[in-house]
């Protein structure tokens, strides 16, 4: 029997007796409980098999909420939250002592965002706490963006999918912590720098940390398929280097075509990079079912979301 259903009042009586429920957002799906909940949040980790030392985000319904579970937040820490909230930004701010220390692996800070679905925002605005919700699937492996992807990998271990749709964004949120008042990005994700630079100024990057990651998404391995995955600049050579196998290819438009290869996904036709990241996950959970030796991904134009898109995919080939 299937666990995904449409049943916003079904996940609300679940959260609320600490179960765990996976709720769509604009980017991926989380495995979301109630961050108050010690059962609930140390079901998160051993559900996902996620290491304790990797922060969780914590989502709430509304800007004004933000006053309830965070100290203090810096001018440009305003600027954004009003800019792109709701929206796939998340900004790692000093922490109410309210905020659990297992949600942010003892350090003083909480990474929080108001993602922008209509479902998950509902929910939100029906419960008596926030949600914690990291991305529904086990520790590294390609993060889900539809419903089916969420219950193929945990069927058996919780109650609930909630059925949002194929999420919009696909790629995880952009991470924004504070370095004395001055924002720095953790995690590049769907909101580009171009669009955060618009707003606060240059911004510094730093979103590698396998020690005591300040925020989610900075581990060097993340996000990969079980198939072997190289990234490439060079598609032509680097299928010339791999013919005697069977070889699955993810590439930007539709520019080579190969008797060699066994399948092939192109992310957009027409170059747009919203399209490619919007179908990146996905196109990697179908490669990932194709018995394939290899899957060959086309390294993307380096701005703006070809950025994220970018780091996902080198993440996924380490």
């Amino acid at each position: 029997m299937s666990i995904v259903s449409k049943d916003i009042s079904k996940a609300v009586d679940l959260l609320t007796a600490e179960e765990l429920v996976a709720i769509p957002t604009e980017t991926v799906y989380g495995l979301a409980g109630n961050i108050y909940s010690e059962k609930a949040i140390k079901s998160i980790f051993e559900t996902k098999q996620r290491p304790f030392f990797n922060p969780l985000i914590v989502h709430i319904p509304s800007l004004d909420y933000l006053e309830k579970i965070v100290a203090y937040i810096p001018e440009k820490g305003k600027l954004l939250a009003e800019a792109f909230w709701p929206g796939p930004i998340t900004l790692v701010l000093k922490k109410k002592t309210i905020i659990p220390d297992i949600i942010t692996a003892g350090k003083d800070t909480v990474a929080v965002r108001v993602p922008n679905h209509p479902l998950t925002l509902e929910l939100l605005n029906q419960l008596d706490f926030p949600l914690a919700a990291p991305s529904a699937n086990p520790f590294s492996s390609i993060s889900p963006t539809t419903a089916e992807h969420v219950e193929t990998y945990f069927m058996d271990k919780i109650k609930m999918v909630l059925d949002g749709g194929a999420c919009k964004s696909g790629i995880e949120s952009t991470i924004i912590g504070f370095e004395d008042d001055e924002p720095i990005i953790y995690r590049l994700g769907s909101t580009p720098i171009e669009a955060i630079e618009n707003v606060v100024g240059k911004i510094e990057v730093k979103n590698k940390k396998e020690i005591s990651p300040d925020a989610p998404g900075m581990l060097e391995r993340h996000y990969a398929p079980k198939t072997k995955t190289i990234l490439t600049r060079n598609l032509s050579k680097s299928i010339e280097k791999h013919r005697n196998k069977r070889i699955g290819v993810l590439m930007f438009n539709d520019i080579l075509n190969d008797d060699v290869i066994q399948f092939k996904i192109v992310l957009s036709e027409g170059k747009n990079l919203e399209e490619a990241a919007s179908k990146l996950y996905d196109a990697l959970h179908q490669l990932d079912k194709q018995d394939l030796d290899i899957i060959i991904a086309e390294q993307l134009p380096d701005y703006g979301l070809g950025k994220s898109i970018n780091d996902r995919l080198e993440r996924a080939t380490k």
